[in-house]
Order: structure tokens, then sequence, then C-alpha cells
């Protein structure tokens, strides 16, 4: 039986639609979309016409309408094809979705639908392309959740076991290794929990230990340990797989850590070295492991990426100054000394060639992972994006010259405070002058940067010679900033996490930095618990997920607590005379009291009452 693929049977609520594309356009994952949503009328088919002339690859033909059956194979992998050949196109918001990604999640709202996508996405997605990886990624997060019963119909029809593996290797069938692999490991970091562990079978571990071979291909090897690692985002899997490697003589990942290290390698070895090193000091640390903190040389080091200014996702190296993205997520980190006057440089050795958006942000900036914000992506930051051939500035982009980057190019970042610009160059060649950002800011910029899924990179602030200097002067971060011994060690996230257990906080801290004062009341929820600097860079009440109109600041005091006629927490000055609007409560021995502005209502008085006594209570 024929069936027409209809586009008004895919029609999605605006929100959700709105949420999928700013996804999209980020190569960002994590937004669900809405099973429920409304059915339009009938009379449209699709026509698969998202295409890029590309000879080398099969694909539906430009304007072809799909007759042949939904679950058709060929169909399917036509669809991701297309998918992931325009997914490079969508960088603005306005942009419609491309008709073979709303094909895709249709078909894969059915058990057999959703097993011949995996299977297609396993079989077409090819090596060469940098987005294929993230084209995965997508594509499976933005399908439903699989059941149980479909976790294993996926492993049996994969043939996942060490057989597999061995026959894969013999073949040298990469792709398709690979591309299981990063499978795996998504529908691990996706369903984190008890299906994780139903999806991490004696025949999933066997198959992802014969990968950590050190004859199979590193390609294969790096997704392993990956997939590996988001298994291990489940406590239960994370002791399974810690007790089978401190079994096995030698330990395969202290084998691949071994394979020379990270200096001079511009190929797939240093990513393999870099994660297994990272799995060694974070997550399946074997007995008398020598931490590799303890040996690096900070000599001369004084500036390097800040692991107290970072989404928490990312991953820093021992050294400070490389940094890889495995999540889903896209993940941000500043670095550790800031430029307010004269002329700065620094430069980047691009290790993977995806998507990565690199340049220069204030503290300001929002490191939004989950919802697909970056460096470039507010009025605080500019970046560079060499994949996607793109500058980003607010969340919107413009085409540059360059090619596209490839592992080993330099990307060069010159900031002039003087002039107001920022100077982008590739391997030396520049790009013109761009001075957006300083519409909003002047002073006060970091080396920033943001990550997609499977990006590594190495920032050099000038301790080591520049490949491609400036031809203008210009100082260098190493050259004036400062760190102490401390300050310059990145420790494994299970000793911060222990060192976070031992410090002391005091009861009125920010419940987000822990440093400052909880001065600030957020409306229209009446939410504390926030210094000023977190509540300005939140959109949304991250208690209730209310959206923020304002924030009043609170000044707390002994025994009282005093509302200031701040309508946007900057301006304005304390209300210091009492208002007949004024309540009083007690809680203990301690009497609080809220004075109120002329702007507010004896009802709002209330509200911020039972919201500071509940704080105080807590407290």
């Amino acid at each position: 039986m024929i069936i027409l693929v209809w586009l008004s049977v895919i029609t999605l609520q605006s929100s959700s639609f709105q949420r999928l594309l700013s996804r999209i356009y980020t190569l960002t994952m994590g937004a669900c979309l809405c099973k429920d949503t409304p059915r339009g009328s009938q009379g449209h088919p699709v026509e698969i016409s998202d295409s890029v002339d590309n000879p080398s690859r099969r694909q539906v033909p430009l304007g072809h309408i799909v007759t042949e059956p939904l679950n058709h194979l060929d169909i399917i992998e036509s669809l991701i094809l297309n998918t992931m050949y325009n997914i490079k196109t969508l960088v603005d918001n306005d942009r419609a979705l491309p008709h073979s990604l709303l094909a895709i999640h249709k078909i894969a709202d059915t058990e057999s639908g959703w097993l011949l996508v995996v299977s297609s996405l396993v079989k077409v997605i090819p090596l060469e392309d940098p987005l294929g990886p993230a084209t995965i990624t997508l594509l499976l997060d933005e399908c439903p959740l699989p059941s149980k019963g479909t976790i294993a119909k996926i492993t049996s029809n994969l043939k996942i076991g060490k057989k597999t593996a061995l026959d894969e290797r013999k073949s040298k069938n990469i792709q398709r290794q690979r591309n299981t692999c990063i499978v795996l490991g998504c529908l691990a970091e996706k369903m984190a929990g008890p299906n994780s562990t139903c999806l991490m079978t004696g025949n999933v571990l066997d198959y992802l230990f014969t990968n950590l071979e050190s004859d199979c291909d590193p390609i294969v090897i790096l997704h392993s340990i990956v997939a590996l690692e988001k298994f291990a985002q489940t406590s239960e899997n994370k002791s399974t797989i810690s007790q089978a490697l401190d079994q096995m003589v030698p330990n395969p990942l202290e084998t691949l850590e071994a394979w020379g290290g990270v200096n001079g390698q511009l190929d797939t070895r240093r990513e393999v070295t870099f994660c297994a090193q990272w799995t060694l000091d974070n997550l399946f640390v074997p007995t008398g492991r020598n931490f590799t903190y303890k040996s690096m040389d900070h000599s001369g080091k004084n500036v390097i990426l800040n692991c107290n200014d970072v989404s928490e996702n990312l991953k820093i190296a021992p050294s400070g100054l490389e940094a890889r993205c495995d999540a889903s997520s896209f993940e941000s980190v500043r670095c550790t000394f800031q430029a307010n006057t004269g002329v700065w440089y620094y430069e980047v050795m691009v290790i993977t060639p995806g998507v990565m958006q690199i340049g220069w942000a204030t503290k300001n900036s929002k490191f939004l992972n989950y919802e697909g914000n970056g460096i470039g992506d507010d009025e605080y930051s500019l970046a560079y994006d060499g994949c996607r051939q793109l500058i980003w500035y607010n969340a919107k982009c413009e085409h540059h010259s360059h090619p596209c980057w490839k592992p080993g190019d330099i990307l060069g970042l010159l900031l002039d405070l003087d002039k107001q610009e920022i100077i982008f160059s590739l391997n030396g060649n520049c790009l013109p002058a761009y001075n957006q950002v300083f519409a909003h800011a002047r002073s006060g910029f970091f080396a920033a940067a943001s990550f997609m899924s499977f990006q590594q990179c190495e920032f050099n602030f000038g301790m080591k010679p520049f490949r491609y200097p400036p031809k203008v002067a210009f100082k260098k971060f190493n050259d004036y900033g400062s760190l102490t011994d401390e300050e310059k060690l990145i420790l494994p996230r299970h000793m911060r996490l222990a060192l976070l257990r031992q410090v002391t906080v005091k009861e009125d801290s920010c419940t987000i930095c822990f440093d400052k004062q909880d001065t600030v009341m957020l409306l229209p929820c009446d939410h504390t618990g926030f210094c000023m600097d977190c509540a300005m860079q939140l959109e949304v009440c991250p208690l209730c997920r209310t959206n923020i109109e304002q924030r009043k600041q609170v000044v707390v005091r002994t025994n009282s607590v005093k509302i200031l006629n701040k309508d946007d927490g900057v301006h304005g000055t304390e209300s210091e005379e009492t208002k007949p609007g004024m309540k009083s409560a007690k809680t203990e021995d301690e009497k609080i009291q809220i004075c109120m502005t002329d702007v507010e209502s004896s009802t709002d008085a209330h509200s911020a009452l039972e919201a500071t006594s509940t704080h105080t209570e807590s407290s």
C-alpha cells in the first residue's frame, strides 16, 4: 500500500517548533517535541527539497514527492542524509525546519519506525563529514524515548557483541563501528537511570571493551570511550564498568593514555589520549592512580581556562589550556584573565573540525548550555565559527570568507579596546574588523569559547610563541595574568566535589555562587536567595521556571529586610520611610520587617514577607 507523507500531519505547536529550531541552528540538543500536538488539515505532500548538490551521496531528488511507504528503508536513509547535509544552513530561528527532519520524527513515533531510524543512522552517516556525529545526536535526542522492549530489539538488530566488533574490525567497517558507538552513547545519555542499565547488557559491554584494543581504528576507540563515559552517568553502570576494567590486565584505558601524550599530535589519537586520561582521572579511577594534575608543570603559566567559570559538562585538561565537550549540550568556558584596555591577542589550535564558537565575552555573557546559547549568542560576546563559516553576535550570524577550518589550523583573535574592534584570522589570513559587541560592552573582555558535541581545541594565551602573531603591537594575557599555585590546579571532579562539601557557607549566601549575600527577590514569583550578579545572569527563576520580569534588591540586616525601589536591580535609591503597608512576622527569636516602597501593594508585601519568612526558616 502506497502512503503519502503529509506535511500537515507533523505540524508542531509554535513553542515546540521554536525550541527545536533553536536546537538545530546551534546544533545543540535537548528539546523535546510534543507528541500531543494538534493535527492539521490533509492535502499537502512533503517535498524533499532541502538538498545540496553532492553527487557522492544518494538522496531524494530536488522537488521529489515521497510516494514510497513511510517506513521504506531507502526513504529513511535519504531523509537522514538530507537532514545532515542541510543542517549546516539552519542558523536562523526564522528558518523553516527541513521537511526531512519532520518526517524522521514522524516515522520514529512508532517502535518499528524508531528501530528503522536507528539502523539507518548507523548505516549511512559518513565518516568524513564533521557534522555526522552531531546529526546522530540531534536526531536521536529529538525522537521519542524507546521502551525497554525496544532497547532490547535495537541491540539485537545491530547484533552488538564481541564477535560483531571483531568482524567489523576485520572487514574495516569503521563507519558502522563508529556510528554504533555514538548511538549507544547517545541513548545512554538520554536515558540515564534504570533504562540505561537495561541497555548496558553484557553484549554491549563486550562490544565496547573489544573496541578499546590498540589495533582498532582510533575513531572507533574514541567513541567507545565516550560511550562508556555516558553509561557511567548511572551509578550502577559506573560500578559495573569500573569492576570490569579493574579485572583487565593491563587496563585498556591506561594503555591508551600512554599512546604518546597529547603534545604535537593532530590526529584522532590525540583525542583518544585526552579522553582516556580524563576518564581515568574522573570516572574509572584505578587503585593507586597517580592523578595527572600532580605531574603537571605549571611554571610560567599565568592564565588558564577558568574551571570556576565553566558550564558543567565541559572537560578541561589538567594543563588548563585544552578543552573538550562530549555532552549533547553547548558547553562554554571563559579564561582567568580580564582585558580592560589596550590591544590583546591569543590563539587557538583546532583539534576537531566541528562546531565551536570561539571569541570574546564579558562576565555578562550567559552560559545557557541546555538552551543552546553560548559565546556569540548574546549582546556581550562575539564569536568565530569555522565549521559553518560564520561570525556570531547576539544570536545572529553573518558569513565570513575563510574556508572551513580543519585539524591543526590556528585561529587568531585580536581585541583592540582602543579602536573598539575585533579581528579574527585563520592561519594568518585576517578578516575585516568587527565591532558590534562594543555597543553594549567597552571593557572587561575574556577569551571564551563554546563547544558542540565531540569538539576539542587548545588555547595559547602567550606562554608559548604565537604561530601567527599580528603585525600591530599587542599584549599577551600570560604576561599580565597572575595565578596562585592552587589556582593553576585542575582537580578531578570528584575531588572538587569533596572540597565543596567541606566549605562552610554563610546562611545568607547566594544559593548559586555561595559567595555574595542573597539580596535579590525575583518578580513576579517572589523567590529569593540570589545575589545581584547571579540574578542578572538569569532569565527564568531556577526554582519555578517563571520568566523574570523584575529584580528587587533586598537589604538583609540583623533584624530587618528592606526592599529597595529598584525595578531593574541597578537604579534607584533605598526607601527609608516605613509605609502603612508594612508587614511583620516572627520566626523563633528573629523579627523580620518588610518596608514597602510606593510602587508596591500590600499584597506584594505579604508575598514578599512569606518568601522571606520561608527563607529564614529554611536557613
